[in-house]
C-alpha cells in the first residue's frame, strides 16, 4: 500500500499537480493493510481521479475500495472506472453519495461488461434512473456480466422503464445473487415486469422493493419466487454433493482395485524372476551333471567299471520313480488345500457383495427421502390453494353483508319516504322542491352506491385473475423442475454407463495380460516336459549301454571292489540334487495352478459385480418412473382445483350480477 501512495505522489507530480493530504493520509493508514482502502467522504480533484485511474489497472494492493460522498465530477467518474475495468484484484466497490449522471451510467455499463473480479456493487443515492440512455447502456452491461453478486441501486429514482431495463438485464444475468431497489419509483408496472424476470432467471435470491409503490400481492409473488430459486439452489446443491460422494467411492474403488491388479502383477514379476533365477541354477547344475557323467565316462573307459555305474543309473531311475510317485500324492494333498482356501475367499466375496448392498440400500433410502422433501413441496402448494379458496370465501362474505347493507339502507329510504308523504301531505305543494332534492340526493347515494358494487367487482375479478396466473406459474415452475430433474437424472445415468462401460473395457484388459502370463507358463511347463522327456531317453539309452558292459561283469568285478564305496557316495550325493531340481520343478507347476485358479475366481466376481450393477440400475429406473407418475398425478389435481375455482367465481360473478339486476335498487334505478 505504500507503494501504491509513492506511484500517486509521483504521478500527480508528473501531472504539475499537488497530492491531496487526505488521500495520501488514507493510503498510509493500516486499514490499507487489511485490504482495504477508504477515501470515503474525501473530495477527489480531477487530478486525483486521473492518477488513480492510472495505478487500478492490474493488480492493486487492496480488495475493497470505498468513493462513497466524495462529489465526484462526470470526468473523474469515468476515469476511475475506466482504470477498473482491467483490474483484477477490487472485489468490492461502493460509489452511494457521488450523483452520478448520464456519463457515469455508461461507464459503469462499461465496466460491468469488461471486469471480471468485482462481486460487490454500491450504488445508493445516485439517481441514476433519470437518464434513461445511460441507465439503459447500465443495463446492457448487467446483461453481460456474469460474475457480480451484489447490487444496490436504493434511492435512484427507478420508474417504471427503468425497472423494465432491469427486468431484461436479469433474464440473462447467471451471477447476481442480491438486488437492492428500496425507494425508487417503480409501481406496479415495473414490479410485474421484475416479477415476470424472476420466472426465467434462477439465481436471484434476494430482492428488496420496499417504498416502491408495488402491490401486496407482486411482492407476495416476488417472495415465492425468491423462495423458489433458494429451495432450487438448496436441492441442486444437494444433488451436487451425492454426486461428489458417489464420484469419490467411485475413484476409492478404482484406486483399490487397481492397488490389487498391481500387487498382483508384482507377484507374477517375482514368481517370473524366481523361475528364471531356478531354470539358471538347473542349466548350470545340469551342466555340471554333464561334466560329471564326462568324468564318470572317462574313468569308466580307464578302469573298464561302466557296469557298476549302470546298474547305479538303474537304481537312481527307480528311485526317482518312486519319488515322482510321492510328489503325485503330495501335489494331490496341497490342490485340495488350494480348494479350501477357494471357499474361503468365496465366502468373503460374499461377504463383500453383502456389504455393497448395503451401501445401495442406503443410497435408495437418500432417493426416498429426496421424494419425500417433494411430497412435502406438494403439500405446501396444496395448502396455499387452500389459503386462496379461504380468501375468496371471505370475500364472499364481505359482498354478501355489503348487499344486506345496501338493502337495509334502501328499506330506510322507502320508510322515510312514506313518512314524509303522511306528515307533508297537506302542504304537498309548498314543500315540492324540497322533495325534488330528496329524490335527487337519495338518487346520487343509490348510484354511488352501484359505483362502489361495481368497484368492488371489478377488485374481485383481479383477485381472480392474479389467483389464476399464480397457478399457472406455479405449474410452470413445477413443469422446469420436472424437467430439470429428468435431465439431470439423463446425465447421471450416461455418466454412471460410461463409468461402467471403461471399468469393464479396464477389466477385460486385465483378463487379456493375466491370459498371456498363463499362456507363457505353460510353455515353460511345456519346456519342463520335453527336459524330462529327454533326461529318461538318456536312461533308456544308459540302460541299453548297461546290458552290453554286463557280459563284461566278471572280467571287472575284482577291480570295481576296491572303489565301489567312493562310487555310491558320489551316486548319493547326485540323487540328493536331482531331488531338490524335482521338488523345485514341482513347486513352480503348484504355482501356475494357483495362478490358473485367481484368474477364475476374478473373473467369477467381475461378473458377480456386472450383475449387482444392472439390478441397481434397474431398481433406480422404477423409482424414477414411480416418482413420474406421482408427479403426473399431482399437476392433474392442481389442474382439476383450478378449474373448479374458476367455476366457482363464474357462479360467483353470475349470482352478483343477477342479485344487482333483481334488487329493488337496481329496479328503482332502471324506473328512474
Amino acid at each position: 500500500m505504500e507503494q501504491f501512495g509513492h506511484d500517486y505522489a509521483r504521478l500527480c507530480a508528473a501531472a504539475g499537480a499537488a497530492p491531496q493530504e487526505a488521500v495520501l493520509r488514507r493510503l498510509r493508514e493500516p486499514d490499507g493493510a487489511r485490504g482495504r482502502l477508504d477515501l470515503a467522504a474525501q473530495s477527489l480533484s480531477l487530478q486525483t481521479c486521473s492518477a488513480l485511474g492510472r495505478l487500478l489497472p492490474g493488480a492493486a494492493p487492496f480488495a475493497a475500495l470505498a468513493l462513497g460522498d466524495c462529489g465526484l465530477s462526470e470526468e473523474g467518474v469515468r476515469l476511475l472506472l475506466h482504470g477498473l475495468c482491467s483490474n483484477t484484484t477490487v472485489k468490492y466497490l461502493d460509489l452511494k453519495g457521488n450523483n452520478l449522471r448520464s456519463m457515469g451510467a455508461e461507464a459503469l455499463g462499461q465496466l460491468l461488461r469488461q471486469n471480471k473480479s468485482i462481486r460487490s456493487l454500491t450504488l445508493e443515492w445516485n439517481s441514476l434512473g433519470m437518464w434513461e440512455e445511460g441507465f439503459s447502456f447500465f443495463c446492457q452491461g448487467l446483461r453481460a456480466n456474469n460474475f457480480l453478486q451484489r447490487l444496490d441501486l436504493r434511492n435512484n429514482q427507478i420508474n417504471h422503464q427503468g425497472a423494465g431495463e432491469l427486468a431484461m438485464a436479469l433474464t440473462q444475468n447467471t451471477s447476481l445473487q442480491e438486488l437492492d431497489l428500496r425507494w425508487n419509483n417503480i409501481g406496479l408496472l415495473g414490479g410485474r415486469a421484475l416479477l415476470n424476470c424472476l420466472h426465467s432467471n434462477k439465481t436471484l435470491k434476494r430482492l428488496e422493493l420496499a417504498g416502491n409503490n408495488v402491490p401486496g400481492d407482486i411482492l407476495k409473488a416476488v417472495e415465492q419466487a425468491l423462495a423458489h430459486n433458494q429451495d432450487r439452489e438448496d436441492i441442486l446443491s444437494e444433488a451436487q454433493n451425492q454426486v461428489n460422494i458417489l464420484s469419490k467411492e467411485v475413484l476409492s474403488l478404482k484406486d483399490e482395485k487397481n492397488k490389487q491388479f498391481m500387487d498382483f502383477v508384482n507377484t507374477v514379476d517375482k514368481q517370473k524372476e524366481e523361475r528364471a533365477r531356478s531354470e539358471k541354477m538347473s542349466a548350470a547344475r545340469v551342466s555340471q551333471l554333464q561334466e560329471a557323467l564326462d568324468e564318470q565316462y572317462s574313468i569308466m573307459n580307464s578302469l573298464k567299471s561302466k557296469l557298476q555305474m549302470t546298474e547305479a543309473a538303474l537304481a537312481l531311475s527307480e528311485q526317482k520313480v518312486h519319488n515322482l510317485g510321492e510328489l503325485l500324492y503330495a501335489m494331490k494333498q496341497e490342490q485340495s488345500c488350494v480348494a479350501e482356501c477357494h471357499v474361503r475367499e468365496l465366502q468373503q466375496q460374499k461377504q463383500e457383495g453383502a456389504d455393497r448392498e448395503s451401501r445401495l440400500l442406503h443410497d435408495l433410502s437418500a432417493a426416498s427421502e429426496k421424494n419425500l422433501l417433494l411430497r412435502n413441496q406438494v403439500d405446501e402448494l396444496e395448502r396455499k390453494c387452500k389459503v386462496q379458496q379461504d380468501q375468496l370465501f371471505q370475500v364472499k362474505q364481505d359482498l354478501a353483508n355489503t348487499t344486506a347493507e345496501l338493502k337495509l339502507r334502501a328499506v330506510e329510504a322507502e320508510e322515510r319516504l312514506e313518512m314524509e308523504k303522511r306528515r307533508f301531505k297537506q302542504s304537498l305543494e309548498d314543500m315540492e322542491s324540497l322533495r325534488i332534492k330528496e329524490v335527487g340526493r337519495m338518487t346520487q347515494h343509490m348510484e354511488a352506491s352501484e359505483r362502489s358494487m361495481h368497484n368492488r367487482i371489478q377488485s374481485l375479478e383481479a383477485i381472480r385473475v392474479s389467483l389464476e396466473e399464480e397457478l399457472s406459474q406455479v405449474k410452470a415452475a413445477a413443469l422446469t423442475e420436472r424437467v430439470q430433474a429428468e435431465e439431470e437424472l439423463i446425465k447421471v445415468r450416461s455418466q454412471a454407463r460410461l463409468e461402467e462401460k471403461q471399468r469393464l473395457e479396464h477389466l477385460e484388459e486385465k483378463l487379456r495380460l493375466m491370459t498371456e502370463s498363463r499362456d507363457e507358463a505353460q510353455n515353460c511347463c511345456l519346456k519342463q516336459k520335453e527336459m524330462v522327456a529327454e533326461a529318461q531317453a538318456k536312461t533308456k539309452q544308459l540302460s541299453m549301454y548297461a546290458d552290453g558292459l554286463r557280459r563284461r561283469l566278471d572280467e571287472l568285478q575284482q577291480d570295481l571292489d576296491s572303489k565301489e564305496e567312493e562310487k555310491v557316495t558320489e551316486l548319493n550325493k547326485m540323487k540328493v540334487e536331482i531331488q531338490e531340481q524335482i521338488g523345485h520343478l514341482e513347486a513352480e507347476r503348484a504355482a501356475q495352478d494357483g495362478l490358473r485358479e485367481k484368474i477364475a475366481a476374478l473373473e467369477r466376481q467381475l461378473k458377480a459385480l456386472s450383475s449387482n450393477h444392472r439390478e441397481a440400475l434397474l431398481d433406480k429406473e422404477s423409482e424414477i418412473s414411480l416418482l413420474l407418475e406421482k408427479l403426473r398425478m399431482k399437476e392433474a389435481e392442481i389442474s382439476r382445483v383450478r378449474e373448479e375455482e374458476a367455476q366457482r367465481a363464474s357462479f360467483l360473478q353470475n349470482a352478483i350480477m343477477a342479485y344487482v339486476q333483481g334488487s329493488p335498487l337496481g329496479a328503482h334505478s332502471s324506473r328512474k
